[in-house]
């Protein structure tokens, strides 16, 4: 049988590595039971992925009396991805393989122009590659940046905090230069789908929220991001407030953003001294009275938008992230106004209101969790053959 003329349905190998993937690991006898494919055609198909190095043999069945039965899995190890996480104000790139787990990482304050940054990524990739030995590994790159990201295109249309990126093509400026798939996606996309991958239940429904210099949302349904018809599901930071006028980047006026972002804190506590996220974080930290109750308060406006959200998505888990969002004030502040304002019912299933369980890296390990769901996507693979 020619494999390169496969079909993409359930008889393809990358339909059978799919399976394995969701169910493994397990034996040949097992795999071929899942997938209902003959002896000889589940031999043919595991001979493709294994030339493809897309299989590997993980340990062995427990013996019955006769020869044990190996236990194969989607060799989700031996290939790695560079991702990077892109703010207003700092750039973090990092080496993961597609377990989803990152092994070195780098991160850099620059307020470089976009093609900068861009080349930022690609020298300190390299440079991580080459520090961590994975340099014949490297099979994609992937990039979260603020603003909406085009489902399609992976075109993304900067948000009003980064102004100078306004018509920058990150995934063709990279992919320009690269030999190997890019990915672009909302960095609250990312966030989301990291702490959906910490949580380790695949079904569950799970709203991700970061606080930084903006604000955004991701929400994960059925293990897969919800991004909207143009990209733009989750932009809570431009809702508008009732009873607020303050200005917002973004032009209007009583945004959230405006009122209850990282950039609205510093120029409210400018005052005291406060020029970056960081230094809102440490006048929190030190327990400043002004800055305490401006954070609460910030939190609670958020709170008020997220009881909204929380009424209408009904997730099972509130990940709050982000240096602002994750600050403890912040998050027990939006904590009981969600509590005090979402459906009772919504509420019965909500688990849980609390920060991000992988704080920075959340991102980071979002975005290495979506590379291996593209690399490892049953188009994707037949495309290989």
């Amino acid at each position: 049988m020619d494999v390169n003329a496969l079909p993409a349905g359930p008889a393809s190998p990358g339909h059978v590595l799919e399976v394995l993937r969701r169910g493994g690991p397990m034996t040949r006898q097992e795999l071929q039971a899942r997938v209902g494919l003959s002896r000889a055609t589940m031999v043919e198909r595991l001979d493709a992925l294994g030339r493809l190095k897309l299989l590997r043999t993980v340990g062995h069945q427990a013996s019955s009396g006769g020869r044990r039965a190996e236990l194969l899995a989607a060799d989700e190890v031996g290939r790695c991805a560079v991702v990077a996480d892109i703010g207003v104000s700092h750039v973090t790139v990092a080496v993961a393989d597609l377990t989803a787990t990152v092994h070195a990482t780098r991160r850099l304050s620059t307020r470089q122009d976009p093609d900068v940054v861009l080349q930022q990524v690609l020298s300190l990739g390299r440079e991580l590659l080459a520090e961590t030995g994975r340099a014949n590994d490297f099979c994609a790159v992937a990039v979260g940046v603020p603003g909406q990201v085009d489902p399609t295109s992976g075109a993304n249309t900067a948000p009003p905090t980064m102004p100078g990126w306004s018509g920058t093509w990150v995934h063709d400026t990279l992919a320009a230069q690269l030999d190997v798939p890019v990915l672009v996606e909302n960095d609250a996309n990312a966030l989301a789908f990291g702490e959906h991958l910490a949580d380790g239940a695949p079904s569950t429904t799970l709203l991700g929220v970061k606080v930084a210099t903006g604000i955004g949302s991701g929400v994960v349904f059925g293990r897969r991001p919800y991004r909207g018809v143009t990209g733009s599901a989750g932009e809570i930071g431009h809702v508008k407030l009732a009873s607020h006028q303050e200005r917002c980047s973004c032009g209007r006026t009583g945004c959230l953003a405006a009122a209850a972002s990282g950039r609205a804190l510093i120029r409210r506590l400018r005052s005291s001294g406060a020029r970056t996220l960081l230094d809102v974080v440490r006048q929190v930290e030190q327990g400043r009275p002004e800055a305490v109750a401006l954070v609460t308060e910030a939190g609670h406006l958020l709170g008020g938008v997220l009881a909204t959200v929380v009424s209408i998505i009904n997730p099972q888990q509130v990940r709050l992230g982000g240096p602002i969002g994750a600050l403890p004030e912040f998050v027990a502040a939006a904590r009981a106004a969600v509590l005090d304002a979402a459906h009772p019912v919504a509420l019965r299933g909500l688990r849980e209101i609390a920060p991000a369980r992988l704080g920075d890296s959340a991102a980071l390990v979002g975005l290495a969790g979506l590379t291996a769901d593209a690399v490892f996507a049953p188009a994707a693979v037949n495309a290989l053959l």
